[in-house]
């Protein structure tokens, strides 16, 4: 399906603001770009088979590495050679994505020797060997031995994600500087963990959850913001507070009815406050008012409960 104008022109412009020198201006683009999705492949491969710049290349792999469309894969397995390791490393994060689709085993194949290849920069190397710990442990246990002095082993232990606080450490020390799709990833990851713990152990992993999701608020990303507003649908008992702040943050007015939904299914004076505080703070930022669709729709279901709030 061909690409409506004017929505070209706006891929066009986003695509164009990955060369701006503000940090900024880029991570806002890389968010919206990421949000267009599949519409916005063409270019951004384009860009990254380039002699674009290198952080502009960079941006573009951190956009399809979120999108996560199969068309990225084997420009990005070609840019893992790029002479830039910082563009190497971000074209690995591309190819994480596809470990465990019908090209699994070309991607495992490809970073195994990447990790094995001495004379690559540490920090690709690295990349590689953080990716391939995506994968069972007894998967890549032959590789881990045949590094068992090699440096890059030490170096790739502070990055393992089996546990809800190794989620949140890392988060704590590199949030900012880690990949919209990774901290994406984290958001996935300690979802499903979640639902798969036992119910003493979920609420590691929901502060996880959280803390992944206020990195990506913090940045000015809407790439989770659907995951935290069915978390909230489904809520029987208060959230981390983190995910109630990246909803104050980033929330729109899609997420006007599942706060109030959590609001009027709970007793928790404190959690209801916060909810409280949260809707009033998109209200006022979306300037939305009574006659707005999702007011109306939340008042015929609820009554006056947006005044209540």
């Amino acid at each position: 399906m061909p690409v409506k104008a004017s929505a070209a022109r706006t891929i066009d412009a986003l695509v164009g603001d990955l060369s701006s020198t503000s940090a900024t201006v880029r991570e806002a683009a890389i968010a919206r770009l990421t949000v267009i999705g599949a519409r916005a492949v063409k270019p951004l491969l384009t860009l990254v088979e380039s002699a674009a710049a290198v952080r502009v290349r960079i941006g573009a792999l951190r956009a399809l590495e979120a999108i996560d469309d199969p068309r990225a894969l084997t420009p990005a397995l070609n840019a893992i050679d790029d002479r830039d390791s910082q563009v190497a490393a971000a074209a690995i994060g591309v190819a994480r994505r596809f470990l465990r689709d019908a090209r699994g085993a070309t991607v495992v194949d490809r970073l195994t020797a990447v990790v094995l290849d001495r004379a690559r920069p540490d920090i690709v190397r690295t990349a590689a060997l953080h990716a391939l710990r995506d994968l069972d442990r007894k998967t890549i246990a032959p590789l881990l031995k045949s590094l068992a002095r090699d440096p890059i082993v030490a170096m790739s232990a502070e990055q393992p994600v089996d546990s809800a606080i190794s989620i949140q450490q890392t988060i704590a020390r590199r949030g900012a500087g880690l990949p919209l799709g990774e901290l994406l990833r984290l958001v996935e990851l300690a979802r499903d963990r979640e639902a798969a713990a036992p119910a003493g152990g979920r609420a590691e992993w929901a502060a996880a959850r959280a803390a992944a999701h206020l990195a990506l608020a913090t940045r000015g990303s809407r790439i989770a913001l659907y995951d935290v507003r069915e978390w909230l649908e489904a809520a029987r008992q208060p959230l981390p507070a983190d995910a109630l702040a990246a909803v104050s943050v980033i929330g729109d007015a899609s997420c006007l009815e599942p706060i109030a939904k959590a609001y009027a299914r709970s007793r928790d004076a404190g959690w209801r406050q916060r909810l409280a505080d949260a809707f009033a703070t998109i209200t006022t930022r979306a300037r939305l008012t009574r006659r707005h669709a999702v007011i109306k729709k939340i008042e015929k279901r609820w009554g006056r409960l947006p005044a209540q709030m």
